[in-house]
């Protein structure tokens, strides 16, 4: 029997061995879990950067190679020949569904995608023009109290209920934040009606006309979804697992996911692209100050790197394809948005600031456009991403619930601040 591997670590004097840990796909990773007992020397790493929190088993990202599996099953193929639903089953169950499991979970979806009416006076009361991520995160967290017995999760058929609720839900919440917002009479969903094709007519529906959206629009929508439908630690995933990791309810948790992504710096990086593609078309930019500006310490270019990935991010490449062919097929122009996109993109991949280090077009770059050509306003976008984030979210915290090693999260720190110091009377202190 081999033995398992270790590392050997030297500082002051002191040497200790510490285990290391060999993923499935050969990550290997330092388990510090007993350094600080053994030595009283913490880790130091800002941002989380090199620092595992949990073995999952639901996602992962390979950023050297440009690969992302969901349960082992390419993205690539999935964005192919899978939709969001069936895609979001395997994230949150384990598998791909049979067409049993398929339409079983369809009717669970139809059953939950009205909310409780006492909800909606829930949502009177935000102003018509609160953000729809503040929106969404409260309505989330307050479906909660109407599902009281789904706060302790004791069956995996309680688990299916409460992700079918919230997968469901969230939707109709999205849309009608939107109407609120748009001063519209709210569209109550359609049963009749597929998940990304209801959402839409909830959305873009009008009293005497029901929306209809053509079937390119409806797939360019599941795409963008099933790309989004797990990122696995990034910040909002992480901030779930967090949440959850104090045994906090599903909801409360998958409400935090929300906020967490609200940032400027995360979900809410499409919208912040498109401003971007704004301010050259009105011609308060250029291409070239957005370029001389994205050099220096003062500005960024909106829509590039990505931390994990060191070549082309597939789900970029996907989106990106997404939304050409919707453009290719008439469903979307080609205006001044479009052309401006490429220019960056092509100057961007010819300069050698950004070929050095590994900049290409992250999934918000493309993504501004794509839901642009769907008509979806930018204050959305972060909301149609939190859609897609669910099954993840979901997933991710039904493994930190039940994971062997779960523990409540905790990080240390290093504190830099003053000393022990005597209280100073007020008579003393210098004005």
């Amino acid at each position: 029997m081999n033995e398992a591997p270790t590392a050997t670590l030297t500082y002051a004097g002191k040497t200790v061995e510490i285990p290391v840990i060999i993923g499935d796909h050969v990550e290997k990773a330092l388990d510090v879990r007993k350094l600080r007992s053994q030595t009283g020397w913490i880790t130091f790493d800002p941002g989380y950067a090199n620092t595992a929190a949990c073995k999952s088993a639901i996602t992962h990202i390979d950023g050297e190679n440009g690969v992302v599996l969901y349960r082992g099953y390419d993205l690539e193929e999935l964005a192919e020949k899978a939709t969001f639903v069936e895609t979001a089953m395997l994230i949150m169950f384990g598998e791909l569904p049979t067409r049993a499991e398929r339409e079983e979970f369809r009717i669970m979806l139809r059953d939950q995608e009205l909310l409780h009416e006492d909800l909606l006076s829930h949502l009177d009361g935000f102003p018509p023009n609160g953000h729809p991520m503040s929106i969404l995160s409260a309505m989330i967290n307050a479906m909660g109290s109407y599902y009281p017995e789904l706060y302790d999760i004791g069956s995996p058929e309680d688990f299916r209920l409460a992700a079918a609720k919230i997968l469901s839900k969230v939707r109709t919440i999205a849309a009608f934040s939107y109407r609120k917002s748009q001063g519209l009479p709210l569209n109550y969903p359609n049963p009749n009606l597929d998940y990304c094709r209801n959402f839409l007519h909830m959305m873009f529906s009008v009293p005497f006309w029901t929306y209809q959206a053509p079937d390119p629009v409806v797939r360019a929508l599941s795409i963008y979804m099933l790309c989004h439908a797990d990122q696995a630690l990034d910040t909002s995933c992480a901030t779930v697992r967090m949440v959850g990791s104090s045994q906090a309810n599903l909801f409360a948790s998958v409400s935090s996911g929300i906020c967490a992504l609200w940032g400027r710096q995360h979900g809410g990086a499409s919208s912040a692209a498109l401003t971007m593609f704004e301010d050259v078309v009105a011609g308060r930019t250029t291409v070239e100050r957005i370029f001389e500006a994205s050099k220096t310490s003062a500005g960024r270019l909106m829509g590039f790197g990505q931390r994990l990935f060191h070549v082309e991010d597939p789900r970029a490449r996907i989106i990106k394809r997404t939304y050409q062919n919707l453009v290719k097929n008439g469903y979307a122009k080609r205006d001044a948005f479009h052309d401006i996109a490429l220019e960056i993109e092509e100057r961007a991949l010819a300069d050698d600031y950004f070929a050095s280090r590994q900049l290409f077009p992250n999934t918000n770059f493309y993504a501004s456009l794509l839901l642009r050509a769907i008509n979806i306003p930018p204050r959305m976008f972060p909301v149609i991403t939190a859609i897609g984030n669910m099954p993840g979210w979901i997933a991710h915290w039904n493994e930190e619930t039940h994971s062997p090693d779960q523990r409540i999260h905790r990080p240390r720190q290093v504190y830099m601040g003053r000393k022990r110091h005597a209280y100073t009377p007020m008579e003393k202190r210098k004005s």
